[in-house]
């Protein structure tokens, strides 16, 4: 209990400082027009943000037990731009892949629930940093309000525009969600440890940056100790995270502005899941 609450403040109050900063500093880029001036702001502001992402590292390495298991990491360019897709386990994948990246990759952006931008400070510091957000509509909802479909992919596509001037490297949850059984057993996902990925934003990402990347890179994240939580990670419980990595070739027609078939686009995704599944079925990986 007594390493839970230390760890969690001291991240707050890490989070509170850098934050803080990239809040204060990054008010003035709303009223900055798209120049070199904007753009070198927006690397002073992503400078702060690997600054957090470092004191965070620290923290955990002083109070944790954690043994990070990584392998396949073989980018080492700040000013490269890369695309990541990985599965989605628990909170703490966040940190996990901050982690295995920092100074390797640029400061990554994840897409985001658009909720989280109403985060204390953490939240607004996210939008400043330019994250895409996505806003998840229901079916009903959609049948009520037509208009509003599609209408956050076209937004993550324009903010992935934006990222081709800078160095970025952005991470999407394929999945959409943290993985559970409950939530397995209610899509009929095909996979064992994986629920079904959704495509729309990666096809708007690879289609909107195309040409500009440097790798596409799937990560595998898993808990050998079974599901874990936020909480299992600062108390000290888990002790072992396992990141495996690699560099996947996408196929070219699907850099393009069109983005290429959806359909075939669609089942080019479904064969890298199933093989981050039988990846994750071999036991190296989870019990």
């Amino acid at each position: 209990m007594l390493r839970g609450a230390s760890v969690i403040l001291l991240v707050f109050l890490n989070t509170l400082f850098w934050g803080g900063l990239v809040l204060l500093l990054g008010f003035p880029k709303l009223f900055m027009p798209r120049s070199e001036l904007r753009r070198r702001w927006i690397l002073m502001l992503a400078w702060l943000g690997e600054r957090w992402v470092g004191v965070n590292d620290r923290i955990f390495d002083l109070l944790l037990p954690v043994q990070w298991d990584a392998e396949g990491i073989d980018v080492d360019d700040p000013r490269g731009h890369y695309l990541i897709v990985s599965n989605h386990v628990s909170w703490v994948d966040i940190f996990a892949i901050f982690r295995v990246f920092h100074r390797r990759a640029a400061f990554i952006r994840f897409f985001l629930k658009s909720q989280l931008v109403w985060f204390p400070i953490a939240g607004q510091a996210c939008a400043a940093l330019e994250f895409p957000f996505m806003r998840r509509y229901s079916p009903d909802y959609l049948a009520r309000h037509p208009e509003k479909r599609g209408r956050d992919l076209v937004m993550a596509r324009r903010m992935c525009r934006r990222y081709r001037r800078v160095p970025v490297a952005v991470a999407i949850f394929l999945e959409g969600t943290r993985f559970t059984r409950e939530k397995q057993e209610n899509q009929e996902s095909p996979y064992r440890h994986l629920l079904r990925p959704r495509v729309g934003a990666l096809g708007f990402a690879l289609a909107a940056l195309g040409d500009q990347l440097d790798a596409v890179l799937d990560v595998t994240l898993a808990y050998p100790e079974g599901q874990t939580s936020m909480w299992d990670f600062v108390s000290g419980r888990l002790r072992r995270v396992r990141v495996r990595v690699r560099r996947l070739e996408v196929p070219e027609e699907f850099l393009t502005e069109s983005g290429g078939d959806r359909e075939a686009f669609k089942r080019w995704i479904e064969a890298v899941w199933r093989e981050k599944d039988v990846l994750l079925d071999r036991g190296t990986l989870v019990p």
